[in-house]
């Protein structure tokens, strides 16, 4: 197939065929998981815009992981449950491509916007009385929109990259879903230099971000220990306890998913990806409503000066 001719180009997304009664078990899963992830992300949203007592640096970075996490499940969730109850299991070329693009957006976006949240959860315990100057409004829209930037930009490269290989023939994808990495193996033609963009791309937008927040931890478990009262320290920490565990659970899914060895069974392998996409955003507002008491009153240095 010539890759001008796009449009006749058909993927075949593989997933767990072979497992037909597995499948309508996964169907009811992941619907549940999905509708979960909408009500829960979209019930902070609306919280935190209606809540003049969210109006705060963090829970403005936590309304964008939440609009994040919506788009990140949305881009291909639903093409997953269609799938999973039918017989045909075909995507177009234009439909993987901007599935895999968004999803990797997405992606990007995410690591970029922990570490700024772990930055605000420094700020707030290691400079509480000049926590207002520094997250002022303006800068906590340039951060976010930074996040959102540089996510984008990491994507489109990618896919500018991909798009341009020569497809001849081999459509079947061995996943749930359009992944970059399995979109480019398809290709009749070196993809070196996508590998090695992918790599960059992971080493950048994956482990500079966490090696950020490492830092940021480090600073806060110092001064924190600096704190003469049990009660004091258990206050602060409390302040960034739902980011730590979101960060935790966000980059152990990640790192489990990707440096654990592969298995013999591809299965297995095919569905721990798939969860990967659906627990992080499932869980992210979980974490947060169970700290309920700060959600509707914030620990965080008392300001007006961010209105949302």
């Amino acid at each position: 197939m010539d890759r001008t001719n796009w449009t006749e180009i058909e993927f075949i997304l593989q997933g767990l065929s072979e497992y037909p009664k597995v499948e309508k078990l996964l169907f009811v899963i992941c619907l549940m998981m999905y509708l979960v992830i909408l009500l829960g992300n979209s019930t902070l949203i609306i919280l935190i815009l209606l809540d003049s007592r969210l109006h705060t640096p963090m829970y403005f970075f936590l309304g964008n992981l939440s609009l994040l996490d919506i788009c990140y499940t949305s881009s291909f969730t639903p093409s997953v449950l269609i799938h999973f109850l039918s017989k045909k299991k075909t995507i177009s070329f234009t439909r993987c491509v901007v599935q895999m693009s968004v999803s990797y957006t997405m992606g990007s976006t995410e690591c970029v916007l922990l570490a700024v949240m772990a930055y605000d959860c420094y700020v707030a315990i290691c400079n509480p009385l000049r926590y207002p100057i520094i997250m002022s409004k303006a800068l906590c829209i340039q951060m976010a929109a930074l996040s959102w930037g540089l996510g984008f930009l990491n994507s489109l490269t990618k896919t500018i990259l991909a798009i341009r290989l020569p497809f001849c023939g081999k459509n079947v994808i061995n996943q749930f879903v359009c992944e970059i990495l399995t979109f480019v193996k398809l290709a009749c033609a070196d993809i070196s230099l996508n590998e090695i963009a992918i790599m960059l791309g992971n080493v950048i937008f994956l482990f500079s971000p966490l090696l950020l927040i490492c830092i940021s931890y480090i600073f806060i478990l110092s001064n924190v220990l600096r704190i003469n009262s049990a009660e004091g320290r258990k206050k602060a920490f409390s302040t960034c306890s739902a980011h730590l565990t979101v960060e935790t659970v966000f980059y152990g899914t990640i790192l489990f998913t990707y440096m654990k060895p592969k298995s013999k069974d591809s299965a297995f392998d095919k569905l721990i990806t798939l969860f990967y996409g659906v627990v992080t955003p499932m869980l992210n507002p979980i974490i947060y409503s169970l700290r309920n008491t700060e959600v509707l009153g914030t620990k965080y240095p008392k300001s007006n000066h961010f209105n949302v």
